[in-house]
């Protein structure tokens, strides 16, 4: 993708946006605030999914304003200003000149000057669009200049009348991802498998779950990806059957199945992939047997993704493969239409098996539109991650059973003509996941 936010694509989302709030309304947008790890101690920054989205930019204590038509300039920033002594202790800043030379700006200002240059816009705005509740800081600041215009409008007769949340426009936009988007999440992708590989290889009885999570942040920074995508879950034995384990401070056993849920990101976007692999040995008859299932749930769900099918169809098709799995393996008894109906299968199955993907690795866009599960179109990446899950103290399934959770996971592009499966450099057919774990 492009650096910064002069580039094509973020000058063509730009007016994407400001073309669905239309003339004589503005868009507000905050920076993500700044979090404390401890004491004086931040948290590594992350700017906001939308506000990157839009701009381009990363650095915090900026807001974006888009207000199409507007004589004083239609995209325009706030921003913190150069400041040798600060940008020698945190790094160079863009500035005023940066926001843009660099990003694009119509018109650019420090961020100290937001109550001075804001009333401009609002007095002549009869909507405003603003995210509440990300930035309670930036809340304050804008709520209170929104107050003033609209003290304001029974005397000149325009101003604010109300708030709008830019979220669903700004979400219904991401859904769709351009070029430039696939790309960056397909080196996300690419750099996920490669870790995903070493953790099989690695992965040997007596090591610590936390020694694998080593192997894989290292393949994600040593591939020039910012990090995970989110906690990486390494989960193995019982473990597995909690569906966002993140202590990953157990001691491993060979013959043990191990589930890695991890994903690097990378230029802002997010990759998901789940493989469930034996710890250093070969799956065991009932291993195998659950593992197939799980398999063949999920090859089946993912042959439903295709332009004008439903969102829901990938998860209604692995359900009934899994629900057939476990009632011949005996894990359930009663007709497959009965378990599904009385929703038995939760105790086993209690996830969706797709959500979508991008910016967020739970990325935005509604699922369902006016009350029916929304139509796939080309652009949109989901996940598909169906999986069975038995606790270890489940006294309803034979002990041989028990602790056993599996789960696997793919990242799926919608195209114009069927569907490709962004993730397939990871393997998970028995015979490769076994070449790895025996390797």
């Amino acid at each position: 993708m492009n650096a910064n936010g002069n580039g094509t694509s973020f000058q063509t989302r730009r007016k994407r946006v400001m073309d669905a709030i239309a003339p004589g309304a503005t868009a507000i947008l905050p920076s993500a605030p700044i979090a404390i790890r401890s004491g004086d101690v931040e948290f590594i920054y992350r700017q906001d999914s939308d506000f990157y989205y839009l701009t381009g930019f990363a650095e915090p204590e900026s807001v974006a304003l888009l207000s199409p038509g507007h004589p004083d300039g239609e995209f325009v920033m706030f921003v913190r200003p150069r400041d040798k002594d600060r940008e020698t202790w945190t790094g160079r800043r863009a500035g005023v000149e940066g926001a843009i030379i660099e990003y694009g700006a119509d018109k650019a200002y420090v961020i100290d000057e937001l109550e001075k240059i804001l009333p401009r816009y609002l007095e002549k705005s009869d909507r405003v669009h603003y995210p509440l509740g990300l930035n309670d800081k930036m809340d304050e600041r804008v709520l209170k200049l929104v107050r003033w215009a609209q003290t304001m409008r029974p005397r000149i007769g325009v101003g604010p009348s109300a708030i709008i949340d830019p979220r669903d426009i700004i979400h219904e936009a991401r859904l769709k991802k351009e070029p430039a988007e696939l790309e960056a999440m397909r080196r996300a992708m690419a750099i996920s498998a490669e870790a995903h590989k070493r953790a099989m290889m690695k992965a040997r009885g007596g090591m610590m779950e936390w020694q694998i999570e080593a192997e894989v942040d290292y393949t994600f920074r040593s591939n020039g990806a910012a990090g995970p995508s989110y906690p990486s879950i390494i989960a193995s034995g019982f473990n597995a059957a909690t569906l966002h384990y993140i202590n990953n401070d157990r001691e491993m056993r060979t013959g043990e199945l191990l589930l890695i849920d991890a994903g690097a990101e990378y230029d802002f976007y997010a990759a998901d992939i789940t493989r469930t692999s034996p710890i250093g040995a070969r799956f065991t008859p009932l291993q195998r047997s659950l593992y197939e299932i799980v398999l063949e749930a999920q090859l089946k769900a993912i042959e439903m993704i295709k332009p004008g099918a439903r969102f829901d169809e990938p998860h209604e098709t692995a359900l009934k493969v899994l629900v057939d799995g476990m009632r011949q393996l005996g894990i359930l008894q009663g007709s497959a239409a009965e378990i599904i109906e009385t929703g038995a299968y939760r105790r086993y199955y209690m996830h969706r098996t797709s959500h979508w993907l991008g910016m967020d690795v739970h990325d935005v866009g509604l699922y369902r539109v006016d009350g029916a599960s929304r139509v796939l179109e080309p652009g949109m990446v989901l996940t598909v991650e169906p999986g069975l899950y038995i606790d270890h103290d489940d006294e309803d399934v034979p002990e041989s059973f028990r602790g056993i959770g599996i789960r696997i996971e793919d990242d799926v592009l919608v195209t114009d003509d069927g569907h490709e499966v962004m993730t397939s450099e990871t393997p998970k057919s028995i015979a490769d996941v076994e070449a790895l774990t025996t390797a």
